[in-house]
C-alpha cells in the first residue's frame, strides 16, 4: 500500500502531477485545485490512496488527511467510484461536503460529473453519521477567509435558514447554544446544529417557520 509520496514534482497538468520519488516517477490523479498548488522542480508530500483493479493500479492524491478520509468514504458508497469521489473533491471542500451530508443536502452532489440523482441521495444516506464537520478547511484557511468557529457558525446557520428558520430565529438560536456548547460541539457543524434544533423545537421547524 502506497500511503503518501514525498518528492519533487516533475510535472502537473490537469487533474495529474507526477512526483519523483527516489528516480521514481508516480502519476498521481489530483483535483484541479490541488494542482495548481503545485509547482514544477517543488517539494511536496501528498497523501495518496491506491486503488487496485484487475486491469490497473491507480493513485489518487490528497493535500490533507480530511480530503483523503472523505475520499475513502466516497469510494464505499454503492455506485461511487474514486472518480467521482475526486470529482467531488474538485467541486466541494471537506467541509462542504460534510456541511452538505448534514443538511441532507443531496444538491451539492447532483452538481458532480457522473453523480445522478439516486447516487446523491445514496451519499448522504452513506455517510450520515459518519463523517464530522470540518471547522476550517485548509485551502480557506490559506486564503484568509473567516475563522473555524466563525465557519462553523455561518454554516449552521444556513443550514437553520435552508430548514425553514428565519434568520434572526437562527443566528439567536446559534448564539444561546454556543454559550453553553463543549469545544468539540463548538467546532462541529453537525454537534452544533442538533443543539440548535433540540432549542428550537422540532415542532416550530416543521410548522409555519417556512
Amino acid at each position: 500500500m502506497i500511503s503518501a509520496l514525498r518528492g519533487s514534482v516533475l510535472s502537473v497538468a490537469g487533474g495529474t502531477a507526477v512526483i519523483d520519488v527516489g528516480g521514481v516517477g508516480f502519476s498521481v490523479a489530483v483535483t484541479p485545485r490541488h494542482a495548481l498548488s503545485m509547482r514544477t522542480g517543488a517539494e511536496v508530500t501528498v497523501l495518496t490512496s491506491l486503488i487496485v483493479r484487475e486491469d490497473s493500479l491507480s493513485l489518487f492524491g490528497f493535500p490533507d488527511q480530511d480530503s483523503l478520509d472523505i475520499f475513502t468514504l466516497l469510494v464505499g458508497v454503492t455506485g461511487v467510484g474514486p472518480k467521482s469521489a475526486l470529482g467531488v473533491l474538485a467541486e466541494l471542500t471537506p467541509g462542504e461536503v460534510a456541511t452538505a451530508v448534514a443538511r441532507e443536502d443531496d444538491a451539492a452532489f447532483r452538481k458532480v460529473s457522473g453523480i445522478g440523482p439516486k447516487t446523491a441521495k445514496l451519499i448522504v444516506v452513506s455517510l450520515a453519521g459518519k463523517i464530522a464537520a470540518r471547522p476550517a478547511d485548509a485551502s480557506s484557511a490559506s486564503a484568509g477567509s473567516a475563522s473555524p468557529s466563525r465557519q462553523v457558525r455561518d454554516n449552521v446557520e444556513r443550514a437553520l435558514v435552508g430548514l425553514g428558520w428565519p434568520e434572526r430565529s437562527a443566528s439567536a438560536a446559534v448564539d444561546e447554544v454556543l454559550d453553553s456548547a463543549s469545544d468539540a460541539d463548538a467546532s462541529n457543524v453537525q454537534s452544533l446544529l442538533r443543539l440548535a434544533l433540540a432549542l428550537l423545537g422540532p415542532a416550530q421547524n416543521s410548522g409555519s417557520a417556512r
